[in-house]
């Protein structure tokens, strides 16, 4: 039994990665017998051009209580409960703190390693977590493209690339990868990572996929339509399908872990899942693997319930992990080449509710961190008394966050694959 989300995702998403896997077998670890020149502009490996990683702050994060206005009476008035104070905070400029549980975090931007971008989110928002994630990810407020933003920048600028030019940790594979020629690869696909009887040094490896691999809550696959967005190749009916992944998985996984296996590193990471998402990015860095963009998620941010110590432990797990995968890079001697973005379907409403928590709103914050981001505020900070039925205005399209990683960082034209022009920010260096 699936969620309504992840069987929309896997029927199709997920089919479409899966059958690639004998071809990302044979070629990822193989040497590459083709030069760099020889391909299109961005079909140059992840082993020798930029990286990005794509984190998903999944249940819609409060910005508010993330990037905190503390000297705005209008914020202490919204939230008598909630409210963060100066001495709660990590100061980044007058009247601008981050929460203390981003100390590393707070760091980076000190250093001039971390954008925060203000009052992003997009026009007529919807504030249902899975039309706004989809908004998100396929980078269609009109919420009907097949095909996800990821996914349209492996199809107009990575042809030729291996299959695994994108990895995606996530339970499913996420919309963002659907495309039309190379929808990337899902790693913790149950259906890949299910036969796992080795030991040794394999087994933090292995232990990693088995604690992806755990159900979700169930829906009646009665009640589900198929309406869900292709976004990948389908070609083989359901028995063949099944064949060759009961056939492929075992060879499949016991690749991706030997590889993962062979990193070693004096770095610690914590035992949270965004902590071993992002162990398992870093090995197959480390590993050389063609890849150009990784996606990993860090859930539970619908803190419509007694948000404050909820909220604080999820922004301190997310840091912690952060800390451990970029001190992981600079061992590697790859932190120069990796940069990392931040996403939340939404932002909440300005007002605590009656629950000493916050009901699902609009615009929000977001962060770029990494060695080549040109660190600072970057967006208007929103105002508290000018709001949108009780919610915050956006003053910076996500697409345009979206176009300035893609043309100053993945070094590619953002138009095509945006469908449009956005401008961009000027974070990436």
């Amino acid at each position: 039994m699936k969620t309504r989300r992840e069987f929309l995702r896997s029927t199709v998403l997920g089919a479409s990665a899966t059958w690639t896997v004998p071809m990302f077998v044979e070629r990822t670890f193989a040497d590459m017998h083709v030069a760099a020149k020889d391909l299109a502009t961005q079909a140059v490996t992840g082993k020798d051009d930029t990286i990005l990683v794509v984190l998903q702050m999944a249940g819609g994060n409060d910005g508010l209580n993330t990037i905190v206005p503390f000297e705005d009476d209008a914020y202490h008035s919204a939230r008598p409960r909630l409210a963060k104070k100066e001495k709660d905070l990590i100061k980044l400029a007058d009247g601008v703190g981050l929460n203390k549980s981003m100390p590393y975090l707070g760091s980076l931007y000190k250093e001039g390693d971390l954008a925060v971008v203000q009052g992003v989110g997009y026009p007529n928002p919807n504030r249902s977590h899975f039309v706004s994630t989809s908004i998100w990810e396929t980078a269609d407020t009109a919420n009907r493209s097949n095909t996800g933003w990821i996914g349209r920048y492996f199809d107009n600028a990575c042809p030729g690339s291996d299959p695994t030019v994108g990895i995606s940790l996530n339970k499913t594979q996420p919309e963002s990868f659907g495309a039309l020629k190379n929808p990337g690869v899902s790693l913790s696909s149950p259906e890949l990572y299910r036969w796992m009887h080795s030991g040794g040094e394999m087994a933090e490896a292995e232990r990693f996929f088995d604690s992806l691999n755990s159900p979700d809550a169930p829906v009646d696959g009665a009640s589900i339509d198929m309406l869900g967005k292709p976004g990948g190749i389908v070609g083989e009916d359901n028995l063949a399908f099944l064949e060759r992944v009961a056939m492929d998985a075992r060879v499949s996984s016991k690749t991706v872990l030997e590889i993962a296996a062979k990193h070693r590193t004096s770095v610690k990471y914590g035992a949270t899942p965004i902590a071993r998402s992002l162990n398992m990015v870093a090995r197959m860095v480390a590993g050389g693997m063609p890849t150009r963009v990784y996606y990993v998620s860090h859930g539970g941010f619908d803190t419509h319930n007694q948000q404050v110590n909820s909220h604080d432990r999820l922004l301190g797990q997310l840091d912690d992990a952060l800390k451990s995968f970029f001190a992981d890079l600079k061992e590697q001697g790859n932190a120069d080449r990796v940069s990392l973005m931040t996403f939340s379907e939404f932002g909440r409403r300005v007002k605590e509710n009656n629950s000493a928590g916050t009901d699902h709103g609009q615009a929000s914050c977001l962060f770029v961190a990494g060695a080549a981001v040109k660190g600072g505020i970057y967006g208007k900070q929103p105002s508290l008394t000018d709001l949108e039925k009780g919610d915050l205005k956006h003053s910076v399209d996500f697409r345009r966050v979206y176009a300035t990683v893609l043309k100053d960082w993945m070094r590619t034209n953002p138009e095509p694959i945006l469908k449009g022009q956005y401008g961009t920010l000027g974070f990436m260096g």
